[in-house]
């Protein structure tokens, strides 16, 4: 059963070495972030699951141990999902992909908050995932244990400005409003309703998590926090919990 969530958006920029001096323009964001991940150690669950937008080679399940790297940003810096953070190899089956990036920062969260409250997994979904199949995705990790966890990593829209990566577009704004909205309210409903097409047509990466997490908390009766909402390259950013 899902007992606690954490909603982070997951810009590799989030990371201050890949941001370089940019990086104090992001620092209540990161601030926001643990404090999300405050919410889920104080729920001590049996179980957290990460969940974030992947590419088809990032998809699918991924075990405690497994590594990511923020390389493809220029920057030599690893990280791994849970388990030791030092060379040693872990105990247990690593994956041997690579965390796609979504999740390579919220390993990179973790490992800064030093996260030792639960076993931890990492799943990649894509994009274009139906929401029935998202939803059917959350209540199968709900599933998972009695004390269930979520980190849900993503974007909102990527059009809110005219130097974002999706230019301007008048629809952004409403869009991530009714987003933030639904998580500051734990709306599973608006969550389930949220519009795959216009996601995809606005690059809100975050659609698919969130509606794992929609899903995953049918039936919880959880309450919703927003504790952070910007965009500051034009790009949504949305820091939330659920609890």
């Amino acid at each position: 059963m899902l007992v606690a969530a954490a909603v982070c958006p997951c810009p590799p920029l989030l990371v201050p070495a890949v941001a370089a001096g940019a990086a104090p323009e992001l620092d209540a964001l990161r601030a926001a972030c643990t404090d999300a991940l405050g919410v889920l150690a104080v729920a001590r669950p049996d179980l957290l699951m990460v969940v974030g937008p992947a590419e088809k080679s990032g998809r699918g399940p991924h075990p405690e141990g497994t590594r990511g790297s923020f390389r493809g940003f220029g920057v030599d810096l690893d990280v791994r999902l849970g388990g030791p953070t030092d060379a040693e190899t872990p105990t247990g089956p690593a994956s041997e992909r690579e965390l796609p990036p979504s999740l390579a920062v919220a390993a990179w969260l973790l490992e800064r908050t030093g996260w030792s409250d639960a076993p931890i997994e990492g799943l990649g979904v894509g994009e274009p995932l139906a929401p029935e199949r998202c939803i059917a995705a959350g209540r199968d990790i709900a599933a998972r244990a009695d004390r269930v966890a979520l980190l849900v990593m993503g974007d909102a829209s990527a059009c809110r400005s005219l130097r974002a990566p999706g230019y301007l577009d008048e629809r952004a704004e409403p869009f991530d409003a009714e987003v933030a909205r639904a998580l500051a309210a734990a709306d599973v409903a608006a969550l389930t309703a949220l519009d795959a097409e216009l996601a995809y047509e606005l690059k809100a990466a975050g659609r698919a998590p969130w509606q794992v997490l929609a899903g995953a908390a049918e039936g919880a009766g959880l309450s919703g926090t927003l504790l952070h909402d910007s965009a500051p390259y034009g790009v949504g950013y949305l820091v939330a919990t659920w609890s």
